[in-house]
This record gives structure tokens, sequence and C-alpha cells, in this order.
């Protein structure tokens, strides 16, 4: 089979909406979430991963009316689309992408007059409507080929490139525009995850969404999108295109577990992990590790029964919260850069404690990097693990 690689991507996450300014993030290890004042119980303050811009004109078009996770992807797409030059038959094109909160950020806005004829806004249906996120991308791109919206959570965008290979090796497609995109910066999320103990709040930005510490807790939550361009390499190097990675792996398998749960034992994601890898090593881990317990305790399991912490290993949520669908395409962009400027980039805010045996990478590593594999998992949902190489 041919081999499937990225000719373009396109990032909007907190500080970062570019690939320049997300370089310089990563390399100099810098923190980009911000404190929300009042939001969180009793009015107390959350830490988040915010976007400034509203990206309600694009290409000129105004999408005021859309939910604010497809204005995120919709810029997102444009970036990468430019950057990969893509240029095949529309209908050989196919659109993929995951989301896991959708437009709950409108339907909780609109929530209150949902029973009033008058006061219904007209998009209303298409805001419960989770599929108009790959049609609106599909339809502003100007493709007419397959559309698919994968909602599995957090490992959403890392299932979107699984499909996409698939379609590709199949000839069904000469071309996928994949990814996730996210914002559940509402009351409704933010309450939910308070309920749960999953974040923290009154607290500082240094004191929580700490990856690899058992002296903090909590997860920081946070917006984004990112979408990247696959095609089978044969084509792009025949057009002449840039590669900036191959798709050496990608498997995603569901746990079975009740909702709200998952397997805190870390086998699910070890027998997963070892299926992705086979007998290739990564030049690092570019972890799912997040500051939540459980989750950071596996990837901390795993590491050591496949490595036996010999690997580096590096969370990058420590500077921009997790993004929920839009993370795994995050943290692929983020190894894409590191193997094409030679660095790792650290895992800030942690000291490391009671993960003292791993081999964090606290500061900036300069080094060739071939190969990194990029971990994903959620409650109650999919685990999902892929290896890029160069």
């Amino acid at each position: 089979m041919d081999n499937i690689v990225i000719t373009g991507y396109g990032i909007k996450a907190p500080g970062a909406l570019s690939k320049e300014s997300f370089k310089r993030i990563l390399e100099e290890g810098i923190c980009t979430q911000s404190v929300l004042e009042g939001r969180g119980p009793n009015e107390s303050s959350v830490i988040a991963g915010l976007i400034e811009d509203d990206f309600l004109h694009i290409k000129e078009r105004n999408y005021k009316r859309y939910p604010r996770s497809t204005r995120l992807a919709l810029a997102a797409a444009n970036d990468a689309v430019e950057m990969a030059n893509l240029s095949c038959d529309p209908y050989k094109v196919a659109v993929i992408m995951g989301t896991s909160a959708g437009a709950i950020l409108e339907i909780e806005q609109y929530s209150t007059v949902a029973l009033n004829l008058k006061k219904y806004p007209v998009q209303g249906v298409s805001l419960v409507d989770t599929h108009t996120l790959s049609a609106t991308v599909a339809e502003h791109i100007g493709l007419r080929g397959p559309a698919f919206t994968i909602t599995t959570g957090c490992t959403a965008s890392l299932d979107t490139i699984l499909l996409a290979k698939l379609l590709l090796e199949s000839g069904q497609v000469e071309a996928c525009i994949v990814g996730g995109t996210d914002s559940p910066l509402g009351q409704w999320s933010i309450n939910g995850f308070s309920k749960t103990r999953s974040i923290t709040s009154n607290v500082s930005i240094e004191q929580t969404g700490v990856p690899f510490s058992n002296e903090h807790h909590g997860f920081v939550l946070s917006e984004g999108a990112g979408v990247l361009v696959l095609e089978r390499e044969e084509n792009a190097l025949k057009r002449g295109k840039s590669v900036y990675g191959r798709i050496q792996n990608v498997l995603s398998k569901n746990e079975g577990r009740p909702i709200l749960k998952s397997d805190e034992t870390g086998q699910e994601m070890l027998s997963l992990y070892k299926d992705t890898l086979g007998e290739a090593l990564p030049c690092y881990v570019n972890s799912q590790a997040l500051g939540l317990h459980t989750n950071d305790r596996i990837e901390g399991f795993i590491h050591k029964e496949l490595f036996q912490h010999s690997i580096p290993i590096t969370s990058i949520k420590g500077m921009m919260g997790h993004s929920f669908a839009a993370m795994g395409a995050i943290q692929i962009i983020s190894s894409l850069i590191s193997m094409e400027y030679g660095f790792i980039p650290p895992t800030i805010k942690t000291s490391g404690r009671g993960f003292e045996e791993l081999p964090i990478v606290y500061k900036t590593i300069y080094q060739p990097v071939q190969a990194v594999s990029v971990t994903n998992h959620g409650n109650s949902g999919n685990n999902a693990c892929i290896l890029l190489t160069k």
C-alpha cells in the first residue's frame, strides 16, 4: 500500500493561530492559559485556554450564525488547504471532522428560548445537527466528496485519521481533510466538570492542568481546532508537494465501559499502544497527560511497560490546556513542527512529583526527531494512538 502523508495543516489554539506562533510556544514552553473570573462554583474563578479571535468573517463570508467550534474549524481548514496547495477533483476529496462538545455553547445560549417560536433562532435545528460541522467545511472549500463527522470524544481527531487512511488506501478518494474542533467554555461544561471534580477552581494558572504531578489536580478546559490534509505519498510527490510527515500507523479501540468510567488499570491502553507501535520505537512520546491522576498514571504505566522509561515523554497540555476532540490533531501538528525543526517541546508547570522514574522533558531538547507517538484516551470512550514518522 502507498504511504499516507500529511501535506498541510492549520491550527487555531490559545495563543497559536499560525504555525509560527505555535512553534514559538512549543519551543519556548510558553503557557497561554487565562483566568475566567466568576465562572466556577459559587462565582469562583477557573483556568481555561481561550482564543481571542471570533472568526465571524472568513474569506469575506459572514459566519455569525454558525457555532464557534465550526468557525474555528473553518479557519484552521483554510490554512491547511493553503499550505497543501490542494488541487484535486472536488468529488475525490473527503472531509472528516471530529468533535466532542459540538455546538454546546450555542445550545446553552438558546436553551432558554427553545420553546418560544418567535425567539427561536432560524439556525436552531442546525445547531443540534453535529454533522453540519463537516458539511460546512466541505461547502466552504468547495468539495463534493464524502463528508463524515466523528463524535468519539477526546480521540475524535485521531479517529478521523483512521477513517481517512482507509479511504485513501482503498482508492476511494485522492485527499482527505481531517481534524478536530471544540469550543466547550460555557457554563454547561464548566459546571459538569466541576461536578465530577475534574477541574479545580480558585487556583492560579500554575496550580492546575499540571501534567505528571501528584501535587496538583484537575485539567484545564480549552478551545481549539486542528486540521490536516492527508494524501497518498506517491501522488503528493508527483505533484511536487511538500511532505511534513507520514502516518506510519493509527489505531483506535473502545473500552466498553459505562458512562463516566474508564479502565484504570491501563491494560486497555497498553494493548492498543503495543499494536500501534509494533517493533517501532518513537524518538519521544507526545502524551495525553493533562493533570488528571488516572490518565497521567496510565501514561506512566504504559511507558514503563513498553519502554522501561528509556524514551523521552512530554505533554503540551500545560501550555494550552485540553481542547477535547481537537487535541489529538493539535498534538500531531506539534509533532510535525518538532520533526521539521529538530526539538522536543518541554512539559511545563510540573516538577514530576510522583513520576520521578519517567524521563519527562522539562526543558526543550534539540535533536533530530524521526518518529513521534501520540496518545489519546477519554472516559467511557475510545483509546487511540498514532505513530508519525518524518
